[in-house]
């Protein structure tokens, strides 16, 4: 027979065993767990079986067993933890791949109806088509403002309509409604709302980005720290090569409106003089490119009519 456990001695056992999750991981899913059930989470539970441990409780034993537990160990990192715990949340303590565990966490979720007073998380349309439902139930729709007509003996409804909005609250004649045609049009489940990591708290969206959100992010914020350093004047490393380039077309300038010269100079100097050459160099750097290329066509036409021959299957003495 199983021994009954004061309020005291749960408290102490639920302090130990937040604490011994806090020693052994260092990842911690934050979950919000509004509308979610006994046996919904117990699926859960059961689908995390292995690398991950679902703790539940209330806010202020959690907030009390953290803050005991980093000024009893030395570990500070876990006190950011402590603004997170608002609302009804959880933990999911792994040791496996934060972005998988999400993923798993987010198959279980529940269809659930649409209640009076609940604030709706998204749009809620009604579908065309026949309801199954007889005529003396009209008075839904016309309250609703649904157009429908009869078609042999139920009513069917003609466009979809957009019956709540998200944010708004669910009524008493639309929870009725979608009873009446049995639409459960909200799911539930529980959802990843901050993500800790050895100390770290990011958004659950972090988890989204792949190699190249990271590349183009790398990207800009060189491009940032470039443009930042060359308005300032201030050397970087991702500032130096254009500062270098900026510094060789002053060199040039200088030396372009001026008697001083250098190779490359000369080189500027003489365009400058006789432009047409430029348009000589420009037009002879494809033309060379092509040469080849019209050679081997030219092969191609010659060797055509041996070809031409063998595929016929005869010679001119047959």
């Amino acid at each position: 027979m199983a021994v009954k456990l004061t309020k005291a001695q749960k408290k102490i056992a639920y302090d130990a065993k937040l604490c011994r999750l806090l020693d052994n991981y260092n990842q911690i899913l934050v979950v919000a767990a509004d509308n979610v059930g006994s046996n919904q989470l117990q699926n859960i539970r059961q689908g995390l079986r292995g690398d991950s441990i679902v703790l539940m409780g209330k806010n202020t034993m959690m907030k009390r067993s953290i803050k005991l537990h980093a000024e009893s160990t030395g570990n500070k990192a876990f006190l950011n933890l402590v603004p997170l715990l608002v609302g009804n949340v959880g933990l999911i303590f792994t040791k496996g791949d934060v972005k998988e565990v999400s993923e798993v966490v987010a198959k279980y979720k529940v269809g659930a109806p649409a209640r009076v007073g609940l604030i709706a998380p998204i749009d809620v349309v009604v579908p065309p088509g026949n309801t199954g439902l007889d005529p003396s139930q009209t008075s839904f729709f016309q309250v609703l403002n649904i157009p429908t007509k009869i078609n042999k003996g139920t009513v069917e409804i003609i466009t979809p309509v957009e019956l709540i909005r998200k944010g708004e609250k669910v009524g008493s004649s639309e929870a009725a409604l979608l009873s009446k045609l049995a639409i459960r049009p909200f799911s539930y489940g529980l959802v990843v709302v901050s993500v800790y990591d050895n100390g770290s708290v990011f958004s659950p969206a972090v988890l989204d980005l792949t190699d190249d959100d990271l590349l183009n992010m790398f990207a800009d914020g060189i491009s940032m720290l470039s443009s930042l350093s060359l308005a300032i004047s201030y050397p970087t490393i991702a500032a130096a090569p254009h500062m270098f380039v900026n510094s060789y077309k002053n060199v040039l300038a200088v030396a372009v409106a001026t008697e001083y010269s250098f190779p490359q100079a000369d080189e500027v100097k003489e365009y400058l003089k006789d432009p047409s050459k430029f348009a000589v160099a420009a037009v002879a750097a494809p033309a060379t490119d092509s040469a080849p290329a019209a050679a081997s066509k030219e092969e191609e036409k010659k060797e055509e009519p041996e070809e031409s021959d063998d595929d016929m299957g005869f010679s001119l003495f047959d």
